[in-house]
């Protein structure tokens, strides 16, 4: 099969590749991939800055296909069912966060397309716990999106409570804000999207997908916009995703007393200088909110079943597996909101 590989360390060192295809064993699902997203994650791999990336490896975590084998211990997926899957293909199973179900933050765990391979192949393996059956109305498009999906379900839903009346502020109009936007008006939110200058596309394209508002913060005062529209109190929620410090400082600024700030956003630097003066004497609620959990996913794949949620409207950018390098430099330009790569061209027209 054909595949995208990350063959060295270092910047770039990735080829389109004949690898020898997967067989279904044990409790694995073998999946025909229709579609796969290259996010965050895939880019700092492919510039060499991602150290949990074991190499040789096919990157991709992001994606939807249709099961062709099944292993002897599989009880419940069947051949022909289109699918997408959690991360996760490894856990101990034995600390407490195993035990939780937390497995995002099992420290032995192992993931697709970082520890094994993953979906910028034709085909791909993934544990039978971790596979999700889409259903019949979810394009196989938009189901391709369900992992960063989760990470918004995770951050707004599992962390951040949103409540129906409440404003919430997202830093950052990437795939992440737009759908955690999304997630967010499903709840009843009112939602603020704010961004900077090189967002004006990502910001249009939120703005028709859920956004109330959008802040070009270059040209607008966000702060001035925020006390106005809550009387001088401030969000109730602030979620940062674009991994920049100066958008963390200005959503301790605009939260309100009480309020909460969810980072997603991974920073430059292990150790950043924040205003914790802030954090104290708001008593504001910090969190972190690092990728997602199963529960997270059932949220998902309900809000795709009943299309509050519909991911394949900020894909901007589709390109074959030959042409996997198109999508890689249109996400590092910013280039649109998602870069997605087709793996099997003859999936496209069964949804």
């Amino acid at each position: 099969m054909k595949a995208v590989v990350k063959q060295r360390a270092g910047y770039d060192q990735m080829e389109y590749l004949e690898v020898p295809e997967p067989a279904a064993e044990r409790d694995l699902v073998k999946i025909k991939i229709a579609y796969s997203g290259v996010c965050g994650t895939d880019l700092h791999a492919f510039k060499g800055t991602y150290a949990s990336t074991l190499i040789p490896i096919v990157l991709g975590h992001e994606f939807s296909g249709v099961v062709t084998e099944v292993g002897p211990g599989v009880k419940h997926i069947k051949v022909g069912d289109r699918v997408t899957s959690e991360t996760t293909f490894e856990t101990c199973g034995v600390c407490p966060y195993c035990k939780s179900k937390d497995y995002n933050i099992c420290s032995k765990r192992r993931g697709l397309g970082t520890q094994e391979n993953g979906s910028m192949a034709q085909f791909l393996l993934s544990r039978e716990e971790s596979v999700h059956v889409l259903p019949p109305n979810v394009s196989l498009l938009s189901a391709a999106l369900t992992e960063p999906l989760a990470c918004a379900v995770h951050a707004g839903i599992e962390k951040a409570s949103i409540q129906k009346g409440e404003t919430v502020c997202i830093f950052g109009a990437g795939a992440i804000g737009l759908l955690l936007a999304q997630v967010a008006r499903s709840q009843g939110a009112y939602v603020i999207i704010a961004g900077i200058s090189t967002d004006a596309q990502r910001l249009a394209l939120a703005k028709k997908n859920g956004a109330d508002k959008t802040i070009c913060q270059t040209e607008e005062d966000l702060s001035a916009f925020v006390s106005a529209h809550t009387g001088g109190i401030g969000v109730d929620t602030a979620f940062e995703c674009s991994g920049a410090v100066p958008a963390l400082n200005k959503a301790l600024e605009i939260v309100k007393k009480k309020g909460k700030v969810i980072q997603m956003g991974v920073f430059p630097n292990e150790k950043e200088t924040i205003a914790t003066d802030l954090i104290l004497h708001k008593e504001i609620a910090y969190t972190g909110s690092r990728s997602q959990r199963p529960s997270s996913w059932r949220t998902s794949i309900t809000l795709l079943e009943q299309a509050h949620v519909v991911p394949e409207r900020i894909v901007t950018k589709v390109v074959p597996l030959v042409n996997w390098r198109e999508a890689f430099d249109a996400t590092m330009k910013g280039d649109g909101a998602k870069a997605v790569i087709c793996c099997n061209e003859d999936l496209i027209n069964i949804g």
